[in-house]
């Protein structure tokens, strides 16, 4: 196994205003964009030749990663014209592969935070001659996934798409996001159109008698597709809890970048991390949370399970919980803002201009 696809095109819908001016899979996460994380574990499982799949903002991602030598890469970019789905990218970036029609491609979504055993996918994958191998994962609710039901071989059985009565949910086995191909079959994808892997792809496959194998695993497994759950992964990182070779320093309660500047008395905790540049004051309390490069945090803050973007100041003495600011935005003193809100790019809220929000 030398090559693999990342999928990185989606515009990250459900982030923002996180995604506003950054790609979903470029938002830090840990102090390091998040895809850097992604990168680092494949290269630990033997990857050296990685295609990205681009669209959204593709612009970002070549700047910031280069050919990829920094990190034992070769790395390469395609970028959509149209989004094709993610059946219709993996097709896209097919005359980048190296392998031979025999040889396994890995393919991974550029959301998940995972500490699946890479190669043990791989292994199985080989073992069963299978075109096409899935990462499974078991969740307690599964009606936001996409089931996908194994006999016990492991082969795939049926693809059922976010089912919602009960009768629909006949395992708790989901699509975990990452696969291995055998490098043939993506040439069967149609090319120039929309594809999806999930409603057209793996369907067609298993219809025309195709081997497709599933492997559970029980390790880590985190969709990053939302503020909360963004939030949650990379404190996991922080703490520790999801692995990684990218964090930029030892795990534990908290992470704090070489630039950032954080009071003596200022207390982080629960795997938060101060990005570059970052500043916190006197007596703050942050706990669970993640402050982006130049983030300023003025001194008596509380602020617990949010997410302050790059650049936003958030006043003395204010409270966040469960909070999203974005990129530049302004905080005056003494706010209360909880419960899921959402503070867009470059907004400014006067100090003490609300003193709670709900969810919406």
């Amino acid at each position: 196994m030398t090559e693999a696809i990342l999928l990185v095109g989606g515009k990250g819908t459900r982030l923002r205003p996180l995604t506003v001016n950054t790609p979903k899979p470029m938002v830090p996460a840990a102090g390091v964009p998040f895809l850097s994380h992604q990168l680092a574990r494949a290269r630990a499982a033997g990857v050296d030749h990685v295609v990205m799949a681009t669209s959204y903002l593709a612009e970002v991602f070549e700047p910031y990663f280069g050919d990829g030598s920094q990190w034992g890469l070769h790395l390469e970019y395609v970028t959509e014209e149209e989004p094709l789905g993610t059946g219709g990218a993996i097709r896209n970036v097919a005359s980048r592969l190296h392998s031979r029609p025999d040889e396994p491609v890995l393919v991974f979504n550029g959301d998940i935070l995972s500490g699946l055993d890479i190669r043990a996918l791989v292994d199985q994958h080989t073992r069963a001659d299978a075109d096409v191998s899935l990462h499974l994962t078991r969740v307690s609710d599964p009606r936001a996934f996409g089931l996908v039901p194994t006999d016990s071989t492991g082969r795939v059985t049926a693809f059922l798409e976010k089912p919602q009565t009960p009768e629909e949910i006949v395992t708790d086995q989901i699509n975990a996001g990452a696969y291995v191909f055998t490098r043939s079959v993506i040439d069967t994808i149609p090319a120039g159109r929309p594809v999806s892997m999930e409603r057209e792809t793996f369907p067609g496959l298993l219809a025309a008698g195709a081997e497709l194998h599933g492997m559970v695993d029980s390790t880590y497994w985190l969709d990053l597709g939302t503020p909360e759950s963004f939030v949650r992964g990379s404190a996991d990182l922080v703490l520790g809890r999801a692995p990684s070779p990218a964090v930029p320093g030892r795990c534990g309660e908290r992470l704090i970048l070489e630039s950032a500047a954080v009071a003596r008395d200022a207390k982080l905790t629960g795997g938060t991390v101060a990005g570059a540049g970052a500043e916190v004051g006197a007596g703050a309390r942050i706990d669970g949370s993640a402050l982006l490069d130049g983030a300023v945090v003025a001194p008596g803050a509380r602020i617990r399970d949010s997410l302050i973007g790059a650049g936003a100041r958030i006043g003395a003495d204010t409270v966040l919980d469960g909070a999203v600011i974005g990129d530049g935005a302004v905080i005056g003193e003494g706010n209360e803002l909880r419960g899921g809100i959402r503070v867009w790019c470059h907004a400014r809220i006067p100090a003490g201009a609300v003193r709670f929000s709900s969810d919406r």
